[in-house]
């Protein structure tokens, strides 16, 4: 019981750094395991270390690496000028094709990060350019990334789909996906149109002709013929989606129509390392015990009725300030199992709910999304009210999040 609970206070320790400090929680989650499994726990190393998801680091390096070399060579960047250049100057359409753009491109397999990094700098130039606010933009590109964040061929998807095979609810990655992509769907539209995104329908934009600047060109087809390729493989082949990646980008490289060295210098290796190692502390907790205590401690706070709610607003303020994907899930996912013998309930709203809870709050300034859409605004003026209006709303969204999972599952 003291392993136990001492495996569970270093657990607590990785969230709340992961909170109010810049140190990689993965490198913190990996030296805290190894302390507690080896030194207090009398575990080998090996033992310790037989909690690192290999496949899910295999999973992740390879998509990333064949969608930073598709972001190096410009492919995502076109598509993103093409996409623009559909809505033929109308100004309200604008926002709406980002959302959909946004969503389409995570999906895809970039994921909810890597799709805001690169939308979301053109997405608020456009904004200014169009007299568009920079908060409606923000809200429409922003939950579009979001909206596809857990696609089974996205990083988070990937991450998520793993933990849920553990905890029995293999299967469901498609109604996972779909869930979150209508609960951003819903929320992103409704604060588009109440907040003033219907007024925009009235002006023209006239800044989206193309040249060649903006133009595909043989490199881009070519990559986005290959990502087609892995997606088929993939989807219709069963294929492994990290070694089809791998795979799709050998082919870019020995192409040369992507910079391979430079993709896996890009590549964001601080997730990655981010969730890997507070998966091997998660583990360390299901070997320790750990995790039914983690569990008990939850239970304490919901009743069989409001535990969607509960589990979406805790995971939600938690993931404010905290990596959705690398920190929150992979802790309080392997809980449901332990919350519904407790409490009962149904193990995908359950999972459902911590899933969105802690995805709908990211469009705070204080998480990536937020933050990218911040520093895409040049007009030093709109900077803080946008980052004010940002934060009332991510924070809004832990409230908003749990009532909308305690009525719906």
């Amino acid at each position: 019981m003291t392993l136990a609970w001492l495996s569970l206070g270093a657990l607590v320790v990785a969230m709340i750094v992961s909170c109010f400090s810049t140190l990689n929680v993965g490198v913190l989650a990996l030296a805290l395991a190894w302390i507690v499994g080896v030194y207090l726990g009398s575990m080998s190393l090996n033992d310790v270390l037989s909690g690192f998801p290999v496949q899910l680091f295999l999973t992740l390096a390879g998509v990333t690496l064949m969608f930073t070399q598709a972001q190096l060579n410009g492919t995502l960047d076109r598509v993103a000028h093409a996409a623009v250049r559909i809505c033929r100057g109308n100004a309200g359409l604008i926002p709406v094709m980002f959302f959909v753009l946004g969503s389409i491109i995570a999906s895809l397999g970039p994921g909810n990060v890597a799709t805001a990094a690169m939308l979301a700098p053109m997405a608020m130039a456009v904004a200014a350019r169009a007299s568009i606010p920079p908060f409606l933009m923000a809200i429409m590109v922003g939950n579009g990334a979001q909206s596809g964040a857990l696609s089974p061929v996205a990083p988070t998807g990937i991450i998520v789909t793993g933990l849920m095979d553990k905890i029995g609810l293999g299967g469901f990655g498609m109604r996972t996906y779909i869930a979150n992509l209508l609960a951003h769907a819903i929320i992103a539209f409704g604060g588009y149109f109440l907040l003033g995104g219907l007024k925009l329908f009235k002006n023209i934009y006239t800044g989206g002709e193309q040249d060649e600047s903006t133009r595909l060109n043989r490199s881009h087809w070519t990559t986005l013929g290959v990502i087609g390729v892995v997606l088929v493989f993939v989807l219709f082949r069963n294929a492994n989606i990290g070694m089809a990646a791998f795979t799709g980008a050998v082919v870019l490289a020995g192409l040369r129509v992507a910079d391979h060295e430079q993709a896996i210098r890009k590549m964001p290796w601080i997730p990655i390392l981010m969730v890997c190692g507070v998966s091997v502390l998660v583990a360390l907790l299901e070997k320790t015990g750990g995790l039914d205590l983690f569990t008990e401690i939850l239970a304490k706070f919901a009743t069989p009725g409001t535990l969607t709610g509960v589990v979406a607003f805790v995971t939600g303020v938690i993931s404010v300030y905290s990596s959705t994907s690398g920190v929150v899930l992979p802790a309080f996912l392997p809980t449901v199992p332990g919350l519904i013998a407790r409490l009962g309930g149904e193990p995908f709203g359950v999972a459902s709910s911590m899933n969105i809870g802690a995805h709908l709050v990211d469009m705070s300034p204080l998480s990536t999304t937020g933050a990218m859409c911040i520093a895409g605004i040049n007009d030093p003026e709109q900077v803080r009210q946008t980052y004010n209006k940002l934060l009332i709303w991510g924070l809004s969204m832990t409230v908003i999040g749990a009532i909308g999972c305690y009525l719906v599952f």
